[in-house]
């Protein structure tokens, strides 16, 4: 099966705390948590920027899984980020993993009150 921008959508959502933006209009969708982005979505493009690894190194793992279908984001890949083409040879498991990744990484990221689940103090 083949995963559309409406399933990765509809996954990101669904994490806890998230929440969407829209702060370059309406063909990129923003997906949060805590207010740190976890997923850059492509709407047009049928795409999505994920962090990948804690480093550079780690999101070209991926990159060199796949070099048809992931590539190194623009300005944020040195941070390891990377761009997901959907619909190409990434298994579904693999966009789950990828998306799991990036919001936890993000999550663990955040001071604890702003943490999902977490209560300030």
């Amino acid at each position: 099966m083949l995963v559309t921008v409406d399933d990765v959508i509809a996954y990101c959502l669904a994490k806890p705390g998230a929440e969407e933006s829209y702060p370059w209009g309406d063909e990129e969708l923003v997906c949060k948590v805590g207010g740190k982005a976890f997923a850059f979505i492509g709407l047009p493009g049928e795409s999505v920027g994920v962090k990948c690894g804690v480093n550079a190194e780690e999101a070209a793992e991926w990159r060199d899984r796949f070099p048809d279908d992931i590539t190194i984001s623009p300005y944020i890949g040195r941070y390891g980020w990377n761009r997901l083409q959907l619909g190409g040879a990434v298994p579904e498991d693999d966009v789950r993993e990828l998306l799991d990744r990036s919001y936890d990484a993000v999550v663990a990221k955040l001071p604890r009150g702003k943490r999902p689940g977490v209560l300030p103090g």
